[in-house]
Parts: C-alpha cells; structure tokens; sequence
C-alpha cells in the first residue's frame, strides 16, 4: 500500500519515524555538546518522536494551535528541530530568532510577527520579556523541552493542518530597510524537502544512508528547509554544529563520518588558507552544497579536498518553487556558475533598459514556477506589507534583485546583487567580487565596498576596511592603503581596484552577519564628507 502524501512538516516526520525508527535522525558531535552543555551522541528516529509527542500534547494542552505563532531561540540545537515538528503538528507557525538579535531588534520582530508564546535558552528569557513589554505583546516564554501553562491569546482555528497552513515566518536580512516575514506554509518545506531528495545528479542522496554536517544557522531556511527536510524525506543524519570553527572542521567531519557538507562561501576560503595536510582527503564526503565559493578558489579547493562544491542559487522567497543547482556537468566551475534552470522553473533575464538581455549580458533574474502555479513552492506574502509582495511579484514574475548573467549552454552564472553594482565609466563592478578580493590581503580584517559618486567616472570604488591592527599614524594608513589597492591590482581589473579606501574599527552589519547596504551607504557619504578618508584613485592605471 502506496504511503499518503504527507500534507504537513510533522506528517513528514512521522512517516520518516516510522519507516527507520532505529536509524540516527540527529547527532551532536563532542565539540557542540561542550559549547552548548547538552549531551553528546545521536539521537534516533524513534526516540525524536518520542520528545515531539511528549511536546506537542504538552503544548495542545496549554491551549495552543492553528493560528498561533511561536519564536523559537535555541541556537543550533537538537530541540529546535524537535519543537518545530511538534508544534507543526498542532498547525502552529515557528517564528526563528536569530540570538545576535538584541533590544530594538527583539521589539520589532516580537510585535511585528504577534508571538504568542516564545521557546528560549534561559540566559535570553529576560530579553524577550523586556522586548515583548516594549511591543506590547503578553508573551509565554518557556525553556527548549517545556510547554507553557496556557496561551495568552485568542483560542486555535479550527481545522485540520494542511498544505496551506502556515508553517514559519522567516525575517529577511534587511538590507534596505526593516527585516520583511516571509509567510511560509507548509507546502514550501515539502517541496524543498522533495526537490533535494530528488534532483539526483551530483547531489543524488542515497536513502538510509547519507549523514549531512552542517554549520549554517538553523534559523535560516538552508537549514530548515533543505538539510532538514532532506534528511527526512531519505532517512538521514542530520549533523547541526553550533557553528562553523576552522581550525576543528576538518577533524569534526571526519569524526561524524559525514558524507555531505554544506557551505557558505567564506568558508572554503578560510580552509584553504590552512597549511597543505595529508589528512586533507581523509574523509567519507561526497560533495558539498552551498553558495558563494571565490571562484579562483573552487577548482584548488576540489583538487585539494578531492570533492565537488555544489554552487546553488535560491532565496527565502523562492524556496524550491525557484532554485538552480549546479547538480550535472559542465558546472563551469571557478566562473561563478550554479547550473542551469530545471524545466520546473521559467526564467527571464532583464536588462536595464527592461529588454531580455543577450546570452552572456548581464541583467536582473526573473522566475516563477513554470505551468498553472506560478507561485508553487513559494512564499505566500510578506507579512503585513501587501504593497511589497506585489512589488515583488509585477509582471506575474518574481523579481530576485540578482544580477546574473546566462551562457551560450544555458547555465546561470551569478554577477551581483542588483543594489550592490557600482557604474564606473560604464563597466559594471560587483561590490561582493572586489570585496572577496580584499579579504586575502593578510592585513584586512573585514571589507565592504560601495559606489561613491565621481564627477567624471559615474561612480567610483569606495572601500571601507576594518584592518586586523590600526594604523599607528596616518604615513602607515596611506600605506597600508596602498599596498591593499596595489593587491587588488594585481588581481582584477584596474577599473574594479579601490579608489577611496576608508579605515574603520567595523563594518555596518545585519543580525545575521550581512553587510548593512543602506547605512554602509550613508557611512560613505559622511566619510566623504568629513574627508577622512585615502584617495587612491591615482594608483588605478590600465597596463598591458
């Protein structure tokens, strides 16, 4: 008899428990169990089934249900996963905190999602009920593995939980302005789950097999809805550690015999920048997927670490209804390339003058699912803010904000964000290649580049650098200038070499660790202004 189609995250769960109970559904390795003071080893099918029946009746009890939100803030460990399928079950929508969020940020996301209820390590309690009182909300505020005594709020909906229901409301990063909640039912979680476990090529998962390592925020989407999902729609381990440390990476992912990583893109920099090793290739991974690899990096790295790096594109919004993975040959590796569009998915390129821009000219990437549902696999809406979900989606396209650019073959290669490309003289310069750049100098600590204006050029290349130790005087700032743009020379084009470098003791940053593009653009401006800062327009010659 043919398994019913799972119609919830939870529904997956329980399919998934009662098909491997015995086989390891998560597993802390030593050095996360050390950090976070929780135990050590992996944790079955059976027995993660036994904490999220144990939850869910304690929650349902407490009068909660469809219709109910609560934020989870548990950091990367196992009970985030647990509590999610439990309150799943009962068609409540988890609402992720990043813990680097702090006071103003809490107050806004607390009263702009309308929590009802929040799960959260001891040590943040007191946060989150000085946040909720600022907003105005009656929070329940419990610790991982417990339940509150009663909702504070309106009684569930009713119903049964389905598809539609709403399953998360993951926060963009607010690049721009105030972090947006994407509004996510349970049919985005399904789908991506789906699309990972049956894409095949290079990422084929073989079912009751695979032990997936992964260092990535479990309030981000990879992790849910990918790694997670992933694992449950094949059988597999999911290795969440607490984050991603160099020096022990290596060491970690052989110990937990992992078999597929994932990434981001600082990270096979970081690695690479460590001493040969014979151990380099001592492992059991098969591939690693993710996003951002320097692409004069990705081939040493696959030659070194003898495995492929998956470069994949897709957004919070798009979930699986839109994602590009690098998952067959030619992957065009170290030319920024994540594969080509499946015939799920329609794509368009738009070029600025809003025209379709030529195979290999760069312009805005355009998607929706191909066929009768446009939106399948999507995110329903921005929460609250009907005006940019319709932006979002004119044209009955969604529209990313990625610049990228489409080969003769067909395979999408990534340029930039659309904000982030600086117009000097008529080139187009991707602020995050000149920035991956300054991060191998040895003196440069963190970088971020932004356009300035020029009065002959357009815009001009303006970098702010937080240098791993600061100039003693401002002979050793100029120099050290110097030798940062004479580095970018010797490694890109002379047009995309820093112009104005500014020092700074940090970088405007997100609370999930991004460049802050709206004020690094104010602190250009003022740095400009105040002229604090190293004209080095004059080093940026064309040679042969």
């Amino acid at each position: 008899m043919t398994e019913a189609k799972p119609q919830t995250v939870h529904a997956a769960f329980r399919q998934a428990a009662a098909r491997w109970p015995e086989r390891p559904f998560l597993a802390v390795l030593p050095e996360t169990a050390e950090r976070y003071g929780i135990e050590a080893g992996e944790i079955t099918y059976a027995a993660a089934a036994e904490t999220v029946e144990r939850l869910s009746v304690g929650w349902a009890k407490a009068g909660f249900g469809r219709g109910h939100r609560v934020a989870l803030l548990t950091e990367n460990r196992p009970i985030y996963f647990l509590t999610w399928f439990a309150l799943n079950r009962l068609g409540i929508s988890v609402v992720p905190i990043n813990p680097d969020l702090r006071s103003a940020e809490l107050e806004y996301l607390i009263g702009h999602s309308e929590i009802a209820a929040a799960v959260v390590l001891p040590e943040r309690m007191g946060d989150i009920r000085a946040a909720a009182e600022v907003a105005g909300r009656s929070v329940a505020v419990v610790a991982p593995g417990e339940a509150p005594e009663r909702a504070p709020f309106d009684p569930p909906r009713p119903g049964t939980p389905d598809v539609d229901t709403e399953c998360g409301l993951l926060y963009t990063s607010g690049t721009t302005g105030r972090p947006k909640g994407c509004v996510l039912p349970n049919e985005y979680f399904l789908e991506a789950g789906r699309w990972y476990a049956e894409t095949g090529g290079l990422i084929a998962l073989r079912e009751g097999v695979e032990r997936m390592i992964t260092p990535l925020p479990v309030f981000h989407m990879n992790a849910m809805a990918y790694s997670a999902m992933a694992m449950l729609m094949t059988g597999g381990c999911l290795i969440a550690v607490d984050r991603f440390h160099p020096k022990s990476w290596w060491a970690n992912v052989r110990d937990s015999g992992a078999t597929v990583l994932h990434y981001l893109g600082v990270m096979p920099a970081m690695l690479m920048a460590a001493p040969a090793d014979p151990s380099d290739r001592a492992h059991t991974v098969r591939f690693g997927f993710g996003a951002g690899v320097p692409r004069d990096l990705q081939a040493p790295f696959e030659a070194r670490f003898g495995f492929p790096l998956i470069e994949a594109w897709a957004m919070t919004e798009t979930g699986a209804g839109a994602v590009i993975a690098a998952t067959d040959e030619p992957r065009h590796v170290g030319s920024n390339c994540f594969g080509r569009a499946p015939a799920s998915m329609a794509t368009r390129i738009v070029a600025e003058d809003g025209t379709e821009a030529a195979v290999d000219q760069p312009g805005e990437l355009l998607v929706r699912r191909a066929g009768p549902e446009p939106r399948f696999g999507f995110f329903r809406e921005y929460l609250k803010d009907p005006e940019a979900s319709a932006e979002a989606w004119r044209d009955g396209w969604f529209h990313t904000g990625d610049v990228v650019r489409r080969g003769p073959d067909g395979s999408f290669h990534f340029v930039d964000r659309k904000k982030n490309v600086i117009r000097r003289s008529g080139e187009n310069i991707a602020a995050v290649e000149v920035e991956a750049v300054l991060l191998r100098h040895p003196a440069v600590k963190a970088a971020a580049v932004a356009a300035t204006p020029d009065p002959v050029r357009g815009d001009e290349v303006f970098a702010l650098i937080v240098p791993h130790d600061k100039p003693v005087d401002a002979q050793a700032a100029a120099r050290l200038a110097d030798d940062i743009v004479a580095h970018c020379l010797g490694r890109l084009a002379y047009y995309k070499a820093p112009g104005w470098i500014a020092f700074a003791e940090a970088l405007p940053l997100t609370s999930t660790q991004k460049i802050q593009r709206g004020e690094l653009k104010t602190a250009v401006a003022e740095r400009m202004a105040a002229g604090d800062v190293l004209d080095t327009r004059a080093l940026k010659k064309r040679t042969a």
